[in-house]
């Protein structure tokens, strides 16, 4: 078996909207129209009332960080890539996504706020990755 080692964009009708908006520099999630929830990853279905009325929406792209870790030892394409850190960032709309820390100079913590930048990959793919919003006491 063969192990992926990086995120493949699905162009589905589900994922390309969120993969088009990261291209444009666009972080959109759903937005169920019958229960007004926000919803990612992208699907076809809101997992709060069933629903299949989902539309997709851009988000602020701020949010806070829940929890992170240092990658110390990558493998395949990510070897070279290290140290790197990846977060769970609960975003302002009420989601949380898995994604990557980048630009935190003197680091990171939990609770810090951060804004997303979007990132081209060699390979032409475009992630959205946070980066911490510098504040006066930092």
């Amino acid at each position: 078996m063969t192990m992926q080692a990086k995120p493949v964009p699905v162009l589905d009708t589900d994922s390309r909207p969120f993969w088009e908006g990261c291209r444009q520099g666009v972080l959109r999630i759903q937005r169920c129209k019958t229960c007004a929830q926000y919803v990612f990853y992208p699907r076809s279905i809101c997992p709060h009332c069933m629903s299949d009325d989902l539309v997709f929406v851009e988000a602020k792209g701020l949010g806070t960080v829940y929890t992170y870790t240092v990658v110390h030892r990558g493998f395949g394409p990510f070897q070279d890539e290290v140290p790197f850190t990846i977060a769970l960032v609960d975003l302002d709309e009420g989601v949380r996504m898995m994604t990557r820390i980048v630009d935190a100079g003197e680091g990171i913590g939990i609770g810090d706020r951060v804004e997303v930048v979007f990132s081209e990959r060699d390979d032409g793919l475009v992630l959205p990755y946070f980066r911490p919003i510098l504040t006066a006491t930092r």
